[in-house]
């Protein structure tokens, strides 16, 4: 075992997996892909034969199962490492197993392509075809650089109209940033719809307190809570989904 790794509670290897994988503070993303890769490797090898526990599997196994993706899936290069990361995360980190072959397994390399960059005219042609949410946060993407998931988690709070920033939280890596605010974008931030849930800070719909009702009045109702209304960012648009409290 690694120095300074706690010992895992869990006995099951996919639960052991998450614990691992949480410990170290990877992002929901990458759980679910190595989980994914990790039940995929153990059931493509158990097709024909009874399954067996990846300890009892070595090098022969992880380059069959590589061979494997590159020829009959055709996998791309970055799918294709992707599997090897979480193999290889499987038996050094969970099953603390640091084999000579771990090192002797190649990765497939990365071909360099000429990116592709839309024109100004090629853009405004695509906002087009988008409006009310979408465009927002099209534009914004395109404005700032942020990641989409780093759009749909922007907070109201992280906007800095007045030195024109935003501080992107949690981003890649667990790393903080900060990006400029395109100023034909700021005044669509800054006034969001009352209630808004991302602008809590600006405007916030706050509840009546009735008065108390006395034996010769009738009772006053309360008046229901207004729903929240979502701002132009985050209105209508996928969440990551939580993590679960249980390793199940």
């Amino acid at each position: 075992m690694k120095p300074g790794m706690p010992t895992l509670r869990y006995t099951r290897l996919l639960d052991q997996v998450r614990e691992r994988i949480r410990y170290l503070h990877y992002s929901l993303q990458t759980e679910k892909a190595y989980l994914y890769w990790i039940k995929f490797f153990i059931r493509w090898h158990g097709r024909d034969s009874p399954m067996r526990h990846p300890r009892e599997m070595g090098a022969t196994e992880v380059e069959a199962f590589l061979t494997m993706l590159a020829t009959e899936r055709r996998v791309s290069t970055s799918t294709h490492n992707q599997a090897l990361s979480a193999v290889l995360f499987l038996y050094r980190e969970v099953l603390n197993i640091d084999l000579p072959w771990l090192n002797g397994v190649n990765r497939p390399t990365q071909k360099r392509r000429i990116p592709s960059v839309l024109t100004r005219d090629e853009v405004s042609s695509l906002f087009r075809f988008l409006d009310g949410q979408m465009l927002l946060l099209a534009q914004l993407l395109y404005g700032t650089g942020m990641r989409l998931m780093e759009g749909l988690r922007l907070r109201i709070k992280d906007v800095d109209f007045h030195r024109r920033v935003i501080i992107v939280r949690e981003a890649k890596g667990g790393k903080d940033r900060v990006v400029m605010l395109p100023q034909t974008l700021a005044q669509a931030l800054h006034d969001p719809p009352a209630g808004c849930v991302a602008g809590a800070v600006l405007t916030r719909p706050q509840r009546v307190t009735p008065a108390p009702a006395t034996p010769s009045s009738p009772p006053h109702p309360t008046p229901p809570h207004p729903a929240p209304v979502l701002c132009p960012v985050c209105s209508q648009l996928p969440r990551p989904p939580p993590r679960s409290r249980f390793f199940c």
